[in-house]
């Protein structure tokens, strides 16, 4: 599909890299193509960044027919940009859709129209250490009609950030809030899939944990309350004994992390034992007492991997021991952030070219 390109006449200033933050700044264009039933993707376009009209009927607004992805570009160290795992963030958009009743986008033209918008703003790629283009894709359902049935007309829409650390300030040890009460996902529902609601349902409970002083909350089995399955922006990763355990994805409650699969597949290539599984808020308690939780850890796209500290809940609390030299999270989160900017070997072939 050929995309066209118009550029913006008011170009946006851009900050300094040390002044990035996460998700506050945004580039000049964005890539948008629409869907009809019967029409199929269509009119795909790079225009300046700008407001969305949406009718005050449209599906998305009504009903929640909204997903998203996130990705990420690098500079290298030749000065090249280059996308991290595009072709598993596509399939998981995909993925996604397919799980809310909309259109899949495909591969090819998803980052087609990725690699347009950012070679338009490739002037907006920073260079500083933790830095990086922060792609964000979204479908929104824009049909009018208020009747409850999947919509017949979408609009997939890609920005890009440029962003620093998700986490504000120095690094440090996360606090997590386990919920032993509400649920953000139950098994059959949506929590496998990348939908907004997923994040709405979880705004509460974050914003309760805030208050107790935490920085995320870590969400458990819905049925009872037990089993981890995700923090609220990462998947969770504790190692016990030596062998680094995360939970499983079989109840389609937890969002297969692009991240996470990345730091398994580190593991397996330096030879520690990995396993995905049911954990509960009881073996972790039960394993800091005896000394064999050595560490745990979240990762996410926008964090990679983010070391935790403490995990409480009403009535209990675990400290988690800080790793000498920030252990086998720390080693990963460096390994992982050195092969996405070509500092270290790409073993697997995650890094594809703008």
């Amino acid at each position: 599909m050929n995309i066209s390109i118009t550029r913006t006449t008011s170009p946006r200033h851009r900050p300094a890299d040390d002044a990035l933050g996460f998700g506050k700044h945004f580039t000049d264009h964005l890539f948008r193509v629409d869907w009809d039933e019967g029409k199929g993707w269509h009119d795909a376009r790079v225009v300046p960044y700008g407001p969305l009209e949406l009718d005050p009927a449209a599906s998305a607004l009504h009903y929640g027919q909204l997903l998203f992805e996130g990705m990420k570009a690098f500079r290298a160290a030749d000065g090249t940009m280059r996308l991290f795992r595009p072709r598993a963030h596509a399939a998981r958009l995909d993925a996604s859709a397919r799980r809310l009743c909309m259109p899949e986008v495909g591969e090819p033209l998803l980052l087609s129209g990725v690699r347009t918008l950012l070679r338009t703003d490739a002037a907006w790629l920073p260079g500083g250490p933790g830095t990086s283009l922060y792609v964000r894709p979204f479908m929104v359902a824009t049909e009018p009609f208020l009747g409850v049935r999947p919509a017949k007309q979408y609009a997939l829409v890609v920005i890009v950030s440029p962003v620093g650390a998700y986490f504000a300030g120095p690094p440090r040890a996360l606090r997590i809030w386990a919920e032993v009460s509400r649920s953000r996902a139950a098994p059959g529902g949506l929590g496998a899939a990348k939908a907004a609601a997923n994040y709405v349902a979880s705004l509460f409970a974050a914003e309760e944990a805030k208050v107790r002083g935490y920085d995320q909350v870590l969400w458990l089995d819905a049925a009872r309350h037990e089993a981890i399955e995700e923090i609220g922006t990462m998947n969770f990763f504790a190692r016990i004994g030596g062998t680094v355990v995360t939970p499983s994805l079989e109840a389609g409650t937890i969002l297969a992390g692009v991240t996470r699969d990345s730091i398994l597949q580190l593991c397996r290539d330096e030879g520690v034992a990995v396993e995905e599984r049911r954990i509960t808020v009881g073996e972790l308690q039960a394993t800091a007492a005896d000394g064999t939780l050595q560490e745990a850890w979240g990762t996410g796209t926008a964090s990679l991997v983010a070391p935790i500290g403490q995990l409480s809940w009403e009535g209990g609390s675990v400290a988690i021991p800080a790793a000498p030299g920030g252990g086998l999270g720390e080693r990963l989160r460096s390994r992982l952030a050195a092969i996405q900017v070509g500092a270290a070997p790409d073993a697997h072939g995650w890094l594809e070219p703008v």
